[in-house]
Protein backbone atom coordinates (compact mmCIF):
# COMPACT_ATOMS: atom_id res chain seq x y z
CA UNK A 1 0.00 0.00 0.00
CA UNK A 2 1.31 3.61 -0.99
CA UNK A 3 1.73 6.35 1.69
CA UNK A 4 0.24 9.65 1.39
CA UNK A 5 3.54 10.76 0.33
CA UNK A 6 4.72 8.44 -1.96
CA UNK A 7 1.47 8.67 -3.50
CA UNK A 8 1.59 12.44 -3.94
CA UNK A 9 5.45 12.16 -5.23
CA UNK A 10 4.30 9.72 -7.85
CA UNK A 11 1.32 12.14 -8.65
CA UNK A 12 3.43 14.93 -9.71
CA UNK A 13 5.51 12.38 -11.40
CA UNK A 14 3.00 11.57 -13.64
CA UNK A 15 2.11 15.50 -14.89
CA UNK A 16 4.88 15.25 -17.27
CA UNK A 17 3.87 11.54 -18.70
CA UNK A 18 1.86 10.91 -22.25
CA UNK A 19 -1.21 9.09 -21.54
CA UNK A 20 -0.48 5.81 -23.08
CA UNK A 21 -2.88 3.48 -22.30
CA UNK A 22 -6.52 4.39 -23.68
CA UNK A 23 -9.81 2.21 -22.97
CA UNK A 24 -12.54 2.21 -25.73
CA UNK A 25 -16.32 1.26 -25.65
CA UNK A 26 -14.75 -2.51 -24.82
CA UNK A 27 -13.74 -1.46 -21.56
CA UNK A 28 -10.90 -3.28 -20.20
CA UNK A 29 -10.01 -6.53 -22.49
CA UNK A 30 -7.30 -9.00 -22.26
CA UNK A 31 -5.45 -6.71 -24.94
CA UNK A 32 -5.64 -3.78 -22.70
CA UNK A 33 -4.83 -5.87 -19.74
CA UNK A 34 -1.16 -7.23 -21.82
CA UNK A 35 -0.77 -3.83 -23.34
CA UNK A 36 -0.86 -2.34 -19.48
CA UNK A 37 1.34 -5.55 -18.26
CA UNK A 38 3.63 -4.66 -21.06
CA UNK A 39 4.04 -1.17 -20.02
CA UNK A 40 4.14 -1.84 -16.49
CA UNK A 41 7.57 -3.86 -16.84
CA UNK A 42 8.82 -1.32 -19.05
CA UNK A 43 8.35 1.81 -16.48
CA UNK A 44 6.78 1.63 -13.28
CA UNK A 45 3.88 4.37 -13.83
CA UNK A 46 1.61 4.58 -16.52
CA UNK A 47 -1.77 7.33 -17.72
CA UNK A 48 -4.32 5.85 -19.00
CA UNK A 49 -7.67 7.78 -20.45
CA UNK A 50 -10.96 6.50 -20.82
CA UNK A 51 -12.75 7.38 -24.21
CA UNK A 52 -15.94 9.17 -23.41
CA UNK A 53 -18.14 5.96 -25.21
CA UNK A 54 -16.43 3.55 -23.15
CA UNK A 55 -19.22 1.67 -20.65
CA UNK A 56 -17.02 2.56 -17.40
CA UNK A 57 -15.48 5.54 -15.22
CA UNK A 58 -12.04 6.14 -14.88
CA UNK A 59 -12.03 4.70 -11.48
CA UNK A 60 -13.96 1.96 -12.34
CA UNK A 61 -11.32 1.16 -15.34
CA UNK A 62 -8.12 2.03 -13.18
CA UNK A 63 -9.43 -0.57 -10.10
CA UNK A 64 -10.82 -3.25 -12.66
CA UNK A 65 -6.53 -2.99 -14.33
CA UNK A 66 -5.17 -2.63 -10.73
CA UNK A 67 -6.77 -5.87 -9.63
CA UNK A 68 -5.56 -7.71 -13.06
CA UNK A 69 -2.45 -6.61 -12.45
CA UNK A 70 -1.58 -6.22 -8.81
CA UNK A 71 -1.25 -2.77 -8.95
CA UNK A 72 -2.24 0.15 -7.17
CA UNK A 73 -3.88 3.11 -8.43
CA UNK A 74 -2.06 6.37 -7.73
CA UNK A 75 -5.23 8.83 -9.20
CA UNK A 76 -7.92 9.24 -11.06
CA UNK A 77 -9.00 12.71 -12.33
CA UNK A 78 -11.93 13.25 -14.91
CA UNK A 79 -11.39 10.56 -17.85
CA UNK A 80 -7.38 10.16 -17.06
CA UNK A 81 -6.13 7.58 -14.37
CA UNK A 82 -2.66 6.54 -13.17
CA UNK A 83 -1.61 3.09 -12.19
CA UNK A 84 1.80 2.00 -10.61
CA UNK A 85 3.22 -1.17 -9.83
CA UNK A 86 6.61 -1.74 -8.18
CA UNK A 87 9.29 -3.17 -10.87
CA UNK A 88 11.70 -5.89 -9.42
CA UNK A 89 14.10 -5.60 -12.51
CA UNK A 90 13.81 -1.43 -12.09
CA UNK A 91 15.11 -1.79 -8.32
CA UNK A 92 17.34 -4.30 -8.96
CA UNK A 93 19.03 -1.82 -11.53
CA UNK A 94 18.49 1.25 -9.72
CA UNK A 95 20.19 -0.96 -6.63
CA UNK A 96 22.99 -1.96 -8.56
CA UNK A 97 23.67 1.82 -10.49
CA UNK A 98 23.54 3.27 -6.53
CA UNK A 99 26.77 0.63 -5.50
CA UNK A 100 28.50 1.47 -8.45
CA UNK A 101 28.37 5.25 -7.73
CA UNK A 102 28.83 5.02 -3.87
CA UNK A 103 32.28 2.57 -4.89
CA UNK A 104 33.21 5.03 -7.38
CA UNK A 105 32.76 8.38 -4.85
CA UNK A 106 34.90 7.32 -1.68
CA UNK A 107 36.95 9.68 -0.08
CA UNK A 108 38.48 11.94 -2.68
CA UNK A 109 41.23 12.89 -0.62
CA UNK A 110 41.45 8.78 -0.03
CA UNK A 111 41.98 8.43 -4.23
CA UNK A 112 43.74 11.51 -4.78
CA UNK A 113 46.58 10.12 -2.68
CA UNK A 114 46.40 6.97 -3.85
CA UNK A 115 46.81 7.98 -6.96
CA UNK A 116 49.70 10.02 -6.43
CA UNK A 117 51.79 7.01 -4.67
CA UNK A 118 50.66 4.96 -7.71
CA UNK A 119 51.96 7.46 -10.27
CA UNK A 120 55.30 7.67 -7.99
CA UNK A 121 55.90 3.69 -8.04
CA UNK A 122 55.37 3.62 -11.53
CA UNK A 123 57.98 6.13 -11.92
CA UNK A 124 60.54 4.53 -9.48
CA UNK A 125 59.86 1.65 -11.74
CA UNK A 126 60.74 3.93 -14.92
CA UNK A 127 64.03 5.02 -12.97
CA UNK A 128 65.11 1.73 -11.78
CA UNK A 129 64.52 0.35 -15.00
CA UNK A 130 66.97 3.06 -16.75
CA UNK A 131 69.61 2.88 -13.81
CA UNK A 132 69.53 -1.49 -14.61
CA UNK A 133 69.80 -0.90 -18.24
CA UNK A 134 72.50 1.67 -18.14
CA UNK A 135 74.29 -0.37 -15.62
CA UNK A 136 74.32 -3.47 -17.78
CA UNK A 137 75.51 -1.46 -20.82
CA UNK A 138 78.54 0.06 -18.49
CA UNK A 139 79.65 -3.90 -17.58
CA UNK A 140 79.32 -5.12 -20.82
CA UNK A 141 81.35 -2.38 -22.35
CA UNK A 142 83.82 -2.65 -19.73
CA UNK A 143 84.03 -6.50 -20.11
CA UNK A 144 85.22 -5.69 -23.96
CA UNK A 145 87.45 -3.17 -22.55
CA UNK A 146 88.90 -6.12 -20.73
CA UNK A 147 89.22 -8.21 -23.72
Amino acid sequence: MLTSKERAELRAQANTLETTLIIGKGGVTENVITDAANQLAVRELIKGRVLETALLTAREASDALCEALGAQGVACLGSKFVIFKKSEKLAREAAEKARAVKKKAGNPVRRGAQERRKQAKLERERRNEYFHQTAVQAAISRRKGNE
